[in-house]
């Protein structure tokens, strides 16, 4: 079944740019595209594409914020960052909002469809500038969604699992599989070795 992929972003030209790279593609449908926050949640309140391709800086709402709406409404879209900003902030606060990827826009196609095709296949995807901007100060191959990033502040304000899922309002169940899932990504055994990794790559304070 071919992926919808919808895009946001305010500059037509890129749109246009965007939707000719993927025209071809036959596992890719164009769902259509949006200029800004609000059409783009109207489009969603009718209709809900695999991939939400999303320019970051946009007049109004930025698409870092708007991503996170998207995501606390619709869990299930996949959002990937779409920017001409390779800077380190940018990428981690899109990420830290629960995108999936993060793609240039002077991405080639086959980038492009390499990072749909990924997210879309419930994995992460960093084009090389980003990987490499974000190496500056974390490892890019540690990328933690944002509620794995909230878990892991409160294991190091030293809460314990029911303290913390008392504090996010889940089951202490969730909080254990989003503490199994911070061991394996950050490739260590216990919590003190996963909370001195992560004070050396700066991802906590």
């Amino acid at each position: 079944m071919a992926i919808k992929v919808f895009i946001v972003d305010d500059h037509y030209m890129v749109i246009e740019g965007i939707r000719s790279l993927l025209l071809d593609e036959k596992n890719i449908e164009w769902a259509g595209h949006a200029t800004n926050a609000d059409s783009c949640l109207a489009f969603l309140l009718l209709q809900k594409p695999d991939v939400l391709l999303m320019d970051i800086n946009m007049p109004g709402v930025s698409g870092i914020d708007l991503c996170k709406e998207v995501k606390d409404k619709y869990p299930a879209i996949f959002v990937i960052g779409l920017s001409t900003f390779n800077q380190q902030s940018f990428i981690q606060k899109m990420m830290d909002n629960g995108a999936s990827g993060y793609v240039l826009k002077n991405a080639t196609q086959k980038e492009l469809t390499e990072a749909i095709e990924c997210v879309a296949d419930g994995k992460t995807y960093l084009s090389f500038e980003a990987g490499k901007a974000l190496q500056k100060t974390t490892d890019p191959s540690i990328v933690l969604t944002r509620r794995e990033k909230e878990v892991l502040e409160l294991i190091a304000a030293g809460l314990t699992n029911n303290e913390i899922a008392a504090k996010l309002f889940v089951g202490s169940t969730t909080v254990d599989s989003h503490r199994k899932n911070l061991l394996a990504k950050f490739e260590v055994k216990n919590t003190a070795s996963l909370l001195i990794k992560a004070v050396h790559l700066q991802m906590i304070g």
